[in-house]
């Protein structure tokens, strides 16, 4: 999984190629793709590891300034997304798309909850039953929701898991 997203980011750009760390020192560790189906956990670790380039600390990349790193989160959303959109889950998509914007939402505002937002989202993927939990955190009100939508789909200790990884990638 970690070479794919290197090497089609590498063969995209020589921007992006510059930006990856040597492979010694790239973290090959899968957060919420453990929470998804497998078939779609390429395109959820692409868009996570954008997620990380914007707002944490990635896990093979090491781009240059602010302006690489916003322009190589956004090609890796993006990039992540075509995957998701070639297994054929519109579903998903969707899913995921309305996930980056919750997440960005809510880093703008400065609230926390993207953990449980992304738990959730990996562990209903295409399936629906997020509209209310995203409606509670969108407003800012909770993300309990969110997180136990996540365990009682995925279980408690996937969740935990998944959950102290992302802690470990934040800023």
């Amino acid at each position: 999984m970690w070479e794919t997203i290197a090497a089609d980011a590498a063969a995209e750009s020589q921007v992006w190629a510059d930006a990856l760390f040597p492979e010694a020192e790239r973290a090959a560790e899968p957060v919420f793709s453990t929470l998804a189906p497998p078939e779609l956990g390429l395109g959820v670790e692409t868009i996570y590891e954008g997620y990380l380039v914007h707002y944490g600390r990635s896990r093979l990349f090491s781009p240059l300034d602010a302006d690489v790193a916003l322009l190589l989160g956004d090609y890796l959303y993006a990039h992540g997304l075509v995957r998701v959109a070639e297994t054929g889950n519109v579903a998903a998509v969707a899913d995921l798309a309305e996930l980056i914007s919750l997440c960005s939402q809510a880093r703008s505002e400065g609230r926390d909850g993207d953990g449980a937002a992304w738990a959730a989202t990996a562990a209903l993927l295409g399936r629906g039953g997020l509209g209310d939990a995203r409606d509670a955190m969108r407003l800012g009100r909770s993300t309990r929701a969110l997180e136990q939508i996540a365990r009682e789909s995925a279980g408690d200790d996937s969740v935990d898991a998944a959950l102290a990884a992302h802690a470990r990638f934040l800023r």
